[in-house]
């Protein structure tokens, strides 16, 4: 009876610390999208949008450390059951940027013209994904 008592105080206080444990759904840096950004922000954030031109948000608790960065879309293929390259678009960022958008400039015309899902990348010079979102794009 006492070892079961003693098990039951110890599993009590493990199941103590269980409940303080934080778990999050995704590290950082985290993209997200809205319909632009103005002067008091970020305006219709969302994760379906109609065809148009989108910004692309990337927020991150550090300093990033990028210097020439794409943001990369796929689109989802349902023939093949899989995703595509889509397009790719080039911008120049600060290395201590830890709060982006990236939008319709006059280097890059991104835009999402046809309704589908996509999966979107913010690459670093090398190719190597930073930060991904999925979005789906609807008439």
């Amino acid at each position: 009876m006492k070892r079961f008592q003693l098990f039951f105080a110890f599993a009590l206080l493990l199941s103590f610390f269980a409940l303080e444990s934080t778990a999050f759904a995704q590290n950082e840096p985290v993209m997200y999208f809205c319909e632009k950004y103005g002067r008091s922000g970020e305006i219709g954030v969302s994760d379906r949008f109609t065809t148009g031109y989108l910004t692309v948000m990337v927020k991150s608790d550090y300093a990033l450390g990028l210097d020439d960065v794409a943001i990369q879309f796929d689109k989802y293929n349902y023939r093949s059951d899989d995703f595509e390259y889509y397009e790719k678009f080039y911008y120049s960022v600060d290395p201590d940027m830890n709060y982006i958008f990236f939008e319709k400039n006059d280097e890059s015309d991104m835009n999402f013209r046809e309704p589908g899902f996509y999966r979107v990348f913010l690459l670093d010079d090398r190719d190597r994904t930073v930060t991904s979102a999925l979005i789906e794009i609807i008439r």
